[in-house]
């Protein structure tokens, strides 16, 4: 659809104003940008969740002295490490996917 949208102005002329709806290339960009951009931000909160166990994680297993009251994922914490590592390849597919 590329109807037509009048607006008014409003001060001392009145004008009246036509403007175009955007074209489909306008709106697929917006929304490449959008979710580009999406996709980024997701990354960088997974790098940063990452680097908090990056010091506690040595070759895929945990080394953590033992706390009663710790963290510890329901699934172990070898299927915690791979859902993370997983869910990273996920957003940086969906991201290069929008680019």
């Amino acid at each position: 659809m590329t109807g037509k949208i009048r607006l008014v102005r409003f001060g001392a002329e009145h004008k009246n104003i036509v403007c175009q709806r955007p074209t489909p290339a306008m709106e697929l960009r917006h929304f490449k940008n959008v979710t580009g951009n999406v996709m980024q931000d997701a990354l960088n909160v997974w790098a940063d969740l990452w680097k908090e166990l990056e010091g506690q994680v040595v070759s895929g297993v945990m080394v953590m002295p033992e706390v009663e009251n710790g963290f510890k994922p329901s699934c172990g914490w070898p299927e915690f490490l791979e859902k993370m590592w997983l869910l990273r390849h996920y957003l940086d597919f969906a991201g290069r996917f929008s680019q």
